[in-house]
């Protein structure tokens, strides 16, 4: 009896135990990375974490824990608590729903919480407790509930929805304007998935604002690892070990490999730009400078970005600075004006100029702020693929260099996925500065505006 009464304490205060109990049945174990989820699970049933991302590889096990262990556990440990859980399809959400509502009669007794004998369907359901369980696929229907939390379990089916702009739209405006709606105040957000593309729904939050702690584990380890892994060494080796799981990436090619089993995901039509290329330097090129900039379209949703592009007297380029940031128009032109102030006027500053008078009237605004510098504006015309075939075709021919620093990993980024990649500001601005910076250097003056259709030449 004393025994008994240990193991019911235990698992109901312990993920781990009760994870240990759930799968010993099944000869299972926690593996090593299964701990580390454990842990983080943990911390979001405390209170400690309100957004957690967990990117792992297919055949990793993620599910058992975050999407069946860890909601049964967590409907015992929250007395009265309400799970919304959502994954690709209705069937597999089903699913899932089904494994937690076994558990949940299986072992009432030791969890303390037990399913509601007037519930009947197996993806909703209310607990012994005064919870609720509710299983719906992505852009299901929602409205009239509530949730303490949200679980959201590889909400891409596959590449064809990847790779769908209007599928990755759908799926962003259903988890903002349905699902999140949905969530109570305090509550709390797991997603666990198997990354697909650079706009999938885990990266447009990481790009985001929401404060997400993201642990990424890819299949092969690289340096810097959650684990502590050896580069190359396999997340899951009793499972496939480091040998059986290059055999796979030989066979499956270098994007899907990336995406599902690294996590970190490219687009088809990219590499306009060979990153391999550029050099990350710590010596500033001597040369003329411009600053260049592209503004977002709308505030707070898309980026705007000022790159420094400085051009050597033997015809070599350094990206010596780049801001970005989201925000209003006032943020905008405070951001512009101290760049340009950390710049020094010698170093002119590039403007794009929207089609109509609203455009005209922009530049003029912003010329105004920046009297003592060099303002040159130009509309935007043509593809902008072509407006970077410029100064891409410098990048990989070696001729540009980074100035180090920490804006480097991101910018990079940006240039190997583009022109499919979720953002284009930072390559649109660069574009621009190469377009300004190969002209003659203008005498330095009082504020003007210069018109120059770059994007014609």
């Amino acid at each position: 009896m004393a025994a008994e009464r240990a193991l019911r304490t235990g698992v109901r205060r312990d993920l781990g135990e009760w994870a240990a109990f759930a799968l010993a049945p099944q000869g299972q174990a926690p593996a090593r990375h299964h701990r580390l989820m454990i842990r983080e699970l943990e911390t979001v049933a405390a209170g400690g974490c309100e957004r957690l991302m967990l990117l792992m590889p297919p055949g990793s096990a993620k599910s058992t824990y975050a999407s069946l262990l860890f909601p049964a556990w967590f409907l015992a440990r929250q007395p009265g608590a309400h799970v919304i859980a959502a994954s690709h399809t209705a069937g597999l959400a089903q699913a899932f729903g089904r494994g937690v509502r076994g558990l949940l009669r299986e072992h009432r007794a030791r969890l303390g919480v037990g399913v509601d004998p007037a519930s009947r369907a197996a993806h909703r359901f209310g607990t012994t407790s005064g919870g609720t369980y509710y299983a719906t696929g992505v852009r299901g229907p929602v409205t009239g509930r509530r949730a303490d939390l949200l679980l959201i379990d590889d909400p891409v089916k596959g590449h064809v929805e990847a790779d769908s702009r209007v599928h990755r739209e759908a799926l962003w405006d259903w988890y903002r304007s349905d699902l999140l709606t949905r969530l109570k105040p305090g509550g709390r957000v797991v997603l666990v998935m198997t990354r697909w593309h650079p706009d999938d729904l885990g990266g447009r939050l990481l790009a985001g604002t929401e404060g997400w702690r993201a642990v990424r584990l890819p299949a092969l380890a690289e340096p810097g690892d959650p684990l502590g892994r050896a580069p190359g060494e396999a997340l899951w080796p009793e499972w496939e070990d480091a040998p059986a799981l290059e055999r796979k990436r030989l066979a499956m090619g270098d994007r899907a490999w990336a995406a599902l089993f690294q996590q970190s995901p490219r687009v088809p039509g990219g590499r306009l730009f060979q990153v391999g290329r550029v050099a990350v330097t710590q010596a500033r090129l001597p040369g003329a400078a411009v600053r260049a900039w592209d503004l977002a379209a709308s505030a707070g949703g898309d980026w705007t970005a000022g790159v420094r592009l400085a051009r050597s007297a033997e015809g070599t380029f350094q990206v010596q600075d780049v801001v970005r940031l989201k925000g209003g128009p006032e943020q905008v032109v405070q951001a512009i004006r101290q760049a340009a102030e950390r710049d020094g006027p010698e170093v002119a500053v590039g403007l794009p100029q929207d089609p109509g008078q609203a455009g005209r009237s922009q530049v003029a605004f912003l010329a105004a702020r920046l009297a003592g510098w060099r303002v040159v504006s130009s509309p935007e015309s043509g593809a902008k693929a072509t407006r970077a075939m410029p100064v891409a075709s410098q990048v990989n021919a070696g001729t540009v260099s980074l100035l180090q620093g920490a804006w480097n990993a991101a910018f990079l980024a940006e240039l190997e996925d583009f022109p499919g990649g979720a953002c284009d500001d930072q390559v649109d601005a660069l574009s621009r500065a190469f377009g300004m910076v190969v002209e003659a250097p203008a005498p330095v003056g009082a504020a003007r505006v210069a018109r120059v259709d770059w994007g014609e030449r």
